[in-house]
């Protein structure tokens, strides 16, 4: 964690992805976060593989690389908040912090005094999060949401994939949850915003972080681009609608990306392929040309590039100064030089006793660096906060756990 949020704390109510990312943010930096668990199951990720071994029982554990990869630096918290006891324990912990954040379905916190309404009439200057699919109000508030729903009602599923027209056409969904991510960070900076408002006001306020607003925003120029012209950006698959030649291609050894949009790049493409005389065709010799006759450039194109092995062609293309790249795959990614040299892997020691690897913190700060913890066993705070945070006895904690609801 950094020092950044030193002395901030979060009441993190939230599951799964989009919420966790968000509270993770936090934590690196430097925030106290509680992140509160149901007991005996916790996040519902802890059930999704792959899962760490148990060290002494060599059976899988209860953390998963999905809980590893959002719950970074917090303390787990196991209560049951749907009875008596735990709602009240949770409502005095929400008044000990500076930001609850949560992403239960709208309206149902509110039976155990934790919504919105119920906590800030208790502290009016605490901040509070609501993660959801579709934000507090309007026809589609009460339903549930999933990223790969939210990525085809929201568009990007709609401009991700090959033409119709192709083997293999249709629309196509990123493999990582791009609507929760996208989400968690708008909510992220959401809070952070608060916080200096208040900071300069002494004023919480509620923030409505909704996965459709975030991911709507996140289509961009895309989204814009059909508000001006009422026509809808099409499927192309790897190919840049806007640049020619600029898209993959076969090696004798595996794929790579070339963007050699401009007239230089284009030049210097040729002259490595051998094939100077390329780039004086009148059908390539401007990024317009090339574009209109995309299909016989990417022929010629590919024609070359298949006679040679990607390491070659990388670095002859590299030393040319033309934009290109590989297709990596997850270990090709943890090997490239490049990865290695952001130290971009962590490897923390686990309260199970052995040490994790886990993708650091992409947040680079030079006066208030990220100090990594690992993410927390199942419950493995529970006593520590109630007796700290709340002032609860040994005897009260061990009436708790008897009676299931810690």
């Amino acid at each position: 964690m950094s020092a950044i949020l030193q002395g901030i704390k979060i009441l993190d109510l939230t599951r799964v992805i989009a919420g966790p990312m968000c509270t993770q943010i936090l934590a690196d930096m430097g925030a106290t976060v509680y992140k509160i668990e149901k007991p005996g199951e916790g996040d519902d990720t802890r059930r999704m593989g792959p899962f760490l071994q148990d060290p002494a029982t060599g059976q899988p554990s209860n953390d998963s690389a999905l809980y590893l990869a959002y719950n970074r630096g917090k303390h787990s918290v196991t209560v049951d908040i749907a009875t008596p006891e735990g709602a009240q324990l949770m409502r005095d912990l929400a008044l000990r912090c500076d930001v609850v954040v949560e992403n239960y379905k709208v309206g149902s916190l509110a039976k155990y005094g934790l919504d919105e309404a119920s906590l800030r009439a208790l502290k009016p200057e605490l901040i509070y999060c609501s993660v959801t699919g579709f934000g507090q109000t309007g026809p589609y508030a009460p339903k549930p949401a999933y990223d790969f729903i939210l990525q085809g009602l929201a568009g990007p599923m709609s401009t991700c994939g090959l033409p119709d027209d192709q083997p293999g056409g249709g629309p196509m969904r990123t493999a990582i949850p791009m609507t929760d991510m996208v989400t968690g960070l708008y909510a992220t900076i959401g809070i952070l915003g608060a916080l200096m408002h208040r900071q300069k006001t002494g004023e919480g306020q509620a923030i409505d972080a909704a996965m459709l607003d975030a991911t709507v925003a996140f289509n961009g120029h895309l989204a814009v681009g059909y508000l001006m012209s009422d026509k809808a950006p099409q499927r192309v698959g790897n190919t840049n609608p806007i640049a020619s030649p600029s898209e993959v291609f076969e090696c004798a050894d595996g794929r790579i990306i070339i963007a050699a949009g401009n007239n230089g790049q284009f030049q210097q493409l040729c002259a490595v392929l051998g094939a100077p005389d390329m780039s004086a065709d009148p059908r390539f010799a401007t990024n317009m040309q090339r574009i209109a006759h995309r299909n016989e450039l990417r022929e010629a194109l590919q024609a070359l590039v298949r006679e040679r092995s990607r390491a070659q062609l990388l670095e002859q293309l590299s030393e040319a100064t033309v934009p290109a790249g590989p297709i990596n795959d997850m270990a090709q990614v943890f090997a490239d030089p490049q990865t290695q040299h952001r130290e971009l892997v962590v490897e923390l020691p686990h309260s199970s006793g052995q040490t994790v690897r886990v993708v650091r913190s992409p947040l680079n700060w030079s006066a208030s660096p990220v100090t990594h913890r690992a993410p927390p066993c199942l419950g493995e705070h529970s006593v520590q906060t109630l007796r700290e945070e709340l002032g609860l006895t040994d005897a009260q904690v061990e009436g708790l756990v008897a009676r299931g609801v810690v």
